[in-house]
């Protein structure tokens, strides 16, 4: 199955760089350089990419295992090689969680199931990468 996206150059005159991604669905997305960040660089969008593909995954398989979950957000933090392509060489999705009687067994399940079966954005970065990942449940 084929998807598509086109990118459109926003500014036309220098020195911005502001482009519009539209998606399929009828989406739109700004990106721009780190030179005048007025939105996401790429490469920005390629950790929110991961930390949403991450997200989404872990907390519907604990929805599915009666997990009550009051709050949850995803950190990743990349490091890049200094050289050209600067590709990233590590990163980490730090996952927190709050909710009552949250089981560790069952989060440790789910982020597995995420990196190994159903987030793509992972299994395309893990190619170029390390990626590591771990939780922490919060007091709620």
């Amino acid at each position: 199955m084929a998807h598509h996206a086109r990118v459109v150059l926003a500014t036309v005159d220098p020195p911005g760089t502001r482009f519009h991604a539209e998606l399929e669905g009828g989406t739109r997305v700004a990106f721009d350089d780190v030179a005048s960040p007025e939105a996401a660089s790429p490469v920005q969008m390629m950790l929110g990419a991961l930390g949403s593909c991450a997200a989404i995954d872990v907390i519907g398989i604990l929805r599915k295992k009666r997990q009550r979950v009051s709050s949850y957000e995803v950190e990743v933090v990349g490091r890049r090689r200094d050289e050209h392509p600067r590709i990233f060489t590590h990163i980490e999705l730090i996952h927190r969680l709050r909710g009552r009687d949250l089981k560790p067994a069952a989060i440790e399940h789910a982020i597995r199931l995420s990196e190994t079966t159903y987030c793509s954005v992972h299994a395309m970065l893990a190619e170029a990468a390390e990626i590591t990942s771990r939780y922490e449940i919060l007091p709620e």
